[in-house]
């Protein structure tokens, strides 16, 4: 029996901070022992540190969860903000794709100046700019070769240019034979920065502007040019384009000129902005099952999390039963010691995800620069603190169920 049971057992407070004379004969057992509410948290912090080795475990699978919820949350977070980046950084209140056109990356057939044409005489349209995407071969300079998404755009329409520039700017990107990269892919590409050479398809590129943030979910890096750099180096006939993004005039409805666009391109889809983030976030994460296996291993690290804080909050339990039956036999109610293990629960709570979001964001830290980088939001570490708290509360049914079935009179049987 631990000395704080030890000292209700006998009738008197562990110490003499606990006496409350507020309490009257009404309180019953309560105010025999001098228990106050305030000392549901001491009775429970001290059954929780009495065993430093149980309660080590149950840190230990409280962290374990939260990390692995974090990164694989913080993972699908990153994943879905490259997937729909570019979508996210045009200008363009709608999109002209062919049809069945999957995602930025595989906009599928091309489109012709005719549909362009339509578009641009119909009413509350200001602009159509057209926009030549697609992936290719990027031949390193000392040998070997990968792959690269060739983005053709002028900055002069005002539709996608690449953003958080370093080195080099955009008119350094007009010049001939330039492109764009992204340090992050650097090594992928075997370059070595501003300056170096290499091969797309049939045509020969060099750097001019380097990037920072423009990440890839392909692992493909994006590279910028201008618009017929990017037709002649991917054998693009005449003005044939991927993506035509659409300008509205300002006060122009979105769903009225959408339905007027697509009774006229019979042969090309329209979406708003954020119907094709959304089809190309179901493209890539789930029906390539990326995103099915990030949220599978979050909901894995809280199943495990959970269990391991249930085992070792119910095996407490089970070692102090004849504390807690001592407790019923003096008064107090059943309600008050599931307080007792509720709050038992909330500490463990509390420091696992201290110590969890402590890894969490040291992880998130560490992949900033890496190709796959986390995200953490403050709606997610929220999110996560309420997923531990419930954790723990569902850890402690079973103790609570234990307890439940106690019989007071087992304390005078021994």
């Amino acid at each position: 029996m631990t000395p704080f049971f030890q000292s209700i057992a006998c009738g008197r407070p562990a110490t003499s901070e606990f006496a409350d004379p507020s309490y009257t004969s009404n309180a019953r057992g309560h105010a025999a022992l001098g228990i106050s509410q305030h000392m549901i948290l001491t009775l429970a912090f001290r059954n929780l540190f009495h065993d430093r080795i149980r309660l080590a475990v149950t840190l230990v699978g409280i962290l374990f969860s939260i990390v692995l919820v974090a990164v694989q949350l913080g993972l699908y977070l990153g994943s879905s903000r490259m997937i729909t980046g570019m979508i996210e950084r045009s200008t363009g209140d709608l999109w002209i794709t062919a049809y069945g056109a999957k995602s930025f990356e595989e906009g599928g057939i091309l489109l012709t100046p005719r549909e362009r044409h339509q578009a641009l005489v119909t009413p509350g349209v200001k602009s159509v700019i057209p926009l030549v995407v697609s992936f290719a071969e990027w031949r390193k300079p000392a040998g070997g070769s990968t792959r690269v998404v060739v983005v053709g755009s002028d900055a002069e329409d005002g539709g996608l240019v690449p953003w958080g520039l370093v080195e080099g700017t955009w008119e350094d990107i007009k010049a001939p034979e330039a492109i764009s990269a992204d340090q992050t892919y650097l090594k992928d590409l075997g370059i070595e920065g501003m300056g170096s050479t290499a091969q797309i398809a049939t045509g020969r590129v060099r750097v001019r502007a380097l990037t920072r943030g423009i990440r890839s979910f392909t692992q493909s890096p994006f590279v910028f040019t201008p618009l017929q750099r990017a037709r002649n180096l991917l054998n693009v006939e005449g003005e044939k384009s991927t993506f035509y993004l659409v300008q509205l005039e300002p006060g122009a409805s979105v769903e009225e000129v959408k339905s007027q666009l697509v009774r006229k391109l019979e042969g090309a889809e329209v979406l708003t902005k954020q119907e094709f983030s959304d089809r190309s976030l179901t493209a890539w994460l789930f029906r390539t099952g990326a995103g099915i296996a990030l949220i599978g291993g979050a909901l894995l690290g809280t199943l495990v999390g959970t269990v391991i804080v249930a085992q070792t909050l119910y095996s407490s339990t089970k070692d102090h039963l004849n504390e807690f039956a001592t407790l019923r036999a003096l008064g107090s109610s059943a309600g008050y010691i599931h307080k007792v293990i509720l709050a038992q629960a909330g500490l463990s709570a509390v420091v696992g995800y201290a110590l969890g979001m402590s890894i969490a964001l040291l992880v998130l830290w560490l992949s900033r620069n890496s190709p796959l980088p986390l995200v953490m939001t403050p709606g997610l570490a929220l999110s996560l603190f309420a997923l531990t708290v419930f954790m723990c509360a569902i850890s402690a049914l079973s103790a609570i169920v234990k307890v439940t079935k106690i019989d007071p009179a087992v304390v005078f049987s021994r």
